[in-house]
């Protein structure tokens, strides 16, 4: 009987890995990517911008766990509250707790307002809503499925931050 509940411990335990090893996939570097169920525990539930709090949209979002426990982390935001001139391009809040690179452009560890915006572009502003740097954005036409936000692997090293079929690279 006693064999019977040490197998059982075990077995369980190989289940309870086998059900989360593939939300945890790990990079090259070590790092992981980041479902929207991963980061429901750690992305805020709502985030401040322009002087206003708007619920995230947690079931769209993703980010990256690198090799030495720092996050990034970005959500779609519920923009109904704010201005069309703000909502046009703040689409979403990002969240880097180390410096990072995107599309080339460098950005120190803090939060952000984030946006696709039209001529296949990227805008990252502070919380304030005031510009920091515009880069530009590549289209995934190949991506099957695409979800309204989501971090994917790059193929050619780092990450990619998706709204849709559209794309930024991020590089740590």
């Amino acid at each position: 009987m006693m064999i019977l509940g040490t197998i059982r411990k075990y077995a369980i335990g190989l289940v309870m890995i086998a059900l989360i090893a593939p939300a945890l996939r790990p990079h090259a570097n070590g790092a992981a990517v980041l479902k929207a169920e991963d980061l429901t525990k750690l992305f805020p539930p709502s985030v401040y911008y322009c002087g206003q709090v708007a619920p995230a949209q947690l079931r769209n979002s993703g980010g990256v766990k690198f090799a030495d426990g720092h996050y990034v982390m970005a959500s779609l935001v519920d923009t109904s509250g704010y201005s069309s001139g703000i909502a046009a391009k703040y689409q979403g809040f990002f969240i880097a707790e180390v410096a990072i690179k995107i599309e080339g452009r460098s950005l120190a560890a803090g939060e952000y307002g984030i946006g696709f915006i039209s001529g296949d572009k990227f805008v990252v502003t502070d919380v304030g809503g005031h510009d920091l740097f515009t880069v530009r954005s590549s289209r995934d036409a190949s991506m099957q499925r695409p979800r309204p936000l989501e971090v994917r692997a790059d193929p050619g090293g780092g990450f990619r931050l998706y709204a849709g079929r559209q794309y930024v690279r991020f590089v740590r």
